[in-house]
């Protein structure tokens, strides 16, 4: 009995390899607003990879369902990956009424330093979605095109400066000649959180587009038609000034990809792979 048992075991690790699973690391960075959580995942049994930086949205965090699932995505294609807390978001320090975009533009550019240290790594990308993907798009600009590899964004909140000059945020509204010191953001479901003063007026006067048009690498873009957050359009408009880009437009889908989170995922980890496959 024993023997049959053993044999049954040994056919079935012959028919179904085990997957190889990723070597995640806990570490802290010094941010802009002291220190971020983050967690590096490597691929196994390599010695050199290349490495993504995954950046969340307005009020989320790294363990967003979608950026995990890239995560996983890019490491069984041999890629490794860091996603973080921003500033004032999920388990890094600071206060969310003191974030700002250009804050998170200056956490994003300590994570790139950290892991630019880190001799395994052979180039590093951006990924961002949201306010992340705008973030990206700005650091890539900043950085230029030799220091960063490749970028996606994931339906980016390029809205967020038009928005600011309307007074308004996710259904809450202000004075935008005037803004409050702060107000209270309240979404259902979730905590309410305390917008300040100093991000909207940053917002206002962003350079999104000025700035990102620095950079002239590749991009892929993915945005859903059924997006009432962020409009569609303004990744078509990043469609315009990137030479070197891919458009996905997914009918139907909204803000978060929930129709089909996997299938988004999918789409940019491919993306990722076809660009950076030389180096694995």
């Amino acid at each position: 009995m024993i023997k049959f048992l053993l044999s049954l075991i040994l056919a079935a690790l012959l028919i179904s390899p085990l997957k190889v699973s990723a070597q995640s690391q806990n570490v802290e960075i010094n941010g802009d607003h002291g220190k971020l959580s983050a967690v590096i995942q490597r691929p196994d049994n390599q010695k050199k990879y290349p490495l993504v930086i995954l950046l969340h949205g307005f009020t989320a965090n790294k363990e967003h369902a979608l950026l995990k699932t890239l995560a996983d995505d890019l490491e069984s294609e041999g890629i490794a990956t860091i996603r973080f807390d921003f500033n004032g978001h999920g388990q890094s320090e600071g206060n969310f009424q003191d974030m700002t975009v250009l804050n998170e533009i200056e956490d994003a550019k300590k994570v790139y330093d950290y892991v630019s240290k880190l001799s395994e790594v052979t180039s590093i990308s951006i990924a961002g979605h949201s306010q992340g993907g705008v973030v990206t798009s700005m650091v890539a600009g900043e950085l230029g095109t030799d220091k960063v590899k490749a970028i996606a964004l994931m339906a980016p909140a390029a809205v967020l400066r038009e928005d600011a000059l309307r007074g308004m945020l996710q259904g809450a509204t202000y004075d935008p000649i005037n803004p409050p010191k702060y107000f209270e953001l309240n979404r259902p479901g979730r905590d309410s959180v305390k917008v300040g003063r100093e991000y909207i007026k940053v917002a206002q006067t962003l350079p999104i587009y000025e700035t990102a048009i620095a950079y002239q690498g590749s991009a892929c873009l993915v945005h859903g038609t059924g997006d009432i957050v962020v409009p569609y359009t303004y990744s078509l408009r990043y469609g315009r000034i990137y030479a070197n880009s891919e458009l996905h437009l997914l009918k139907n889908f909204d803000h978060g990809f929930t129709q089909d989170i996997a299938k988004t995922a999918k789409i940019v980890s491919d993306y990722f792979v076809r660009q950076l496959k030389a180096e694995k």
